[in-house]
């Protein structure tokens, strides 16, 4: 009796069909009262003590690939009838398209753009990989300045002039020998400096420089193209603008805006005074005009940088700077309505 109980499982395990009419006879066949099976567990009372556990671990073994030969080919069949209806029924609406979602970096660098190019400012790019003359010496940063360990550089082993650009005042130099004043262009892109990554800094990150180069150009004039800028983009009306110092400007400040002391989160990335440091600034310096080929008895300008991130965080309340970089889906996916 064992011996007929593996034959069917055997014929079980060759069955195949398309046809739902022969999967429901071989179904009932089997499964059905008056199937196989039943009619094996009515012999059950009939087999010897000593065979009982074999025999019931055959029916058992039949029982359960009959189970799964039946299900398997449902499946594949009702598989079929649904792609069918799904692609031969050219009426039916598609399937919904996800939609992606802009970087924070992207969209604050786009918002920056805008705002100047609203008050005449172009886009200028260059390239990452910047040759010692643009990125230092140009921007009066002869070689050994101690003003060059402000800034911890990415260079080139294979040829030390060649070096990772950490700033995009390189593209402004290069702006500047190309083109004759009036001068009003932005530089956004990427830099790169040898930091320590942490929630506050990284290796890589971006920036916006602004440069406007004509006759007469004065800081009253800095001052009121960033209080515009402010206003814009944060909706602050007040600033201050701290001394500090640039190699490539002369005098220079560091931009500080009015945040409030409205909330606990004000108190806390201000440090309780209410105001944040937002960016750098100052005249052009005399130096860096005359090694682009301006002539700067003729000609004066400003120039001012901000780091996107820096911006993204504020803007969005942002605690650490290594999420830009980590593509965690769940946190860019909170930007779609920002596209």
């Amino acid at each position: 009796m064992i011996d007929k109980i593996k034959e069917h499982i055997l014929k079980v395990e060759a069955f195949s069909s398309g046809n739902p009419s022969e999967i429901e006879a071989f179904r009932i066949e089997y499964l059905g009262k008056k199937g196989f099976l039943n009619q094996f567990f009515a012999e059950f009372k009939n087999v010897p003590n000593d065979q009982k556990k074999d025999f019931g671990q055959a029916i058992n073994t039949l029982k359960n690939a009959a189970n799964e030969k039946v299900n398997l080919l449902k499946e594949a069949f009702e598989g079929k009838q649904e792609e069918k209806g799904k692609y031969g029924d050219l009426t039916r609406p598609s399937d919904p398209i996800q939609i992606g979602s802009r970087h924070p970096i992207s969209i604050v660098k786009n918002q920056i753009t805008e705002i100047f190019a609203n008050i005449g400012f172009n886009v200028s790019e260059g390239p990452e990989i910047e040759d010692d003359w643009h990125n230092f010496t140009a921007l009066n940063l002869p070689e050994y300045h101690p003003a060059r360990d402000m800034q911890d550089t990415f260079f080139i082993q294979t040829d030390p002039d060649i070096l990772l650009r950490t700033h995009t005042s390189s593209v402004q130099v290069r702006y500047m020998e190309e083109n004759k004043p009036p001068i009003r262009t932005i530089s956004p892109g990427r830099v790169f400096r040898n930091e320590a990554i942490s929630a506050r800094s990284h290796c890589i990150f971006h920036q916006v420089e602004g440069l406007y180069i004509d006759k007469d150009v004065s800081f009253a004039d800095l001052k009121q193209t960033l209080l515009y800028f402010t206003k814009q983009l944060f909706g602050k009306s007040k600033i201050r603008l701290r001394p500090s110092y640039f190699p490539f400007t002369e005098p220079s400040a560091e931009v500080d805006i009015y945040w409030g002391l409205e909330t606990e989160t004000d108190y806390r990335i201000t440090k309780g005074t209410g105001w944040l440091e937002i960016m750098g600034c100052g005249m052009v310096d005399p130096n860096v005009l005359k090694n682009c080929g301006i002539d700067p008895t003729e000609y004066s300008g400003f120039a001012f940088g901000m780091g996107i991130e820096r911006i993204a965080m504020l803007l969005y309340q942002i605690g650490d700077i290594r999420m830009f970089y980590e593509n965690d889906v769940r946190f860019l996916e909170q930007f779609k309505s920002a596209l």
